[in-house]
């Protein structure tokens, strides 16, 4: 659970880094009255932890379940 919530907040602040990237938009901070609203700090904090959160990922065991 808490993998996929990470998966999908990651993804939203990968989007939202190439749309500042490509065309300088934020939206996050457009959709939630500008970048330093408390609802966009949220967010990017959000995001922030679940980018953290995903390095444990990278640390799983990979064997699959039904491996003898």
């Amino acid at each position: 659970m808490m993998d996929n919530t990470a998966l999908i907040l990651i993804i939203i602040g990968a989007i939202n880094w190439g749309l500042i990237g490509l065309f300088g938009f934020d939206a996050v901070g457009a959709l939630f009255g500008g970048q330093m609203s408390i609802i966009s700090r949220i967010i990017y904090t959000l995001v922030g932890i679940a980018g953290l959160w995903s390095i444990t990922i990278l640390f799983k065991d990979k064997v699959p379940k039904h491996a003898h």
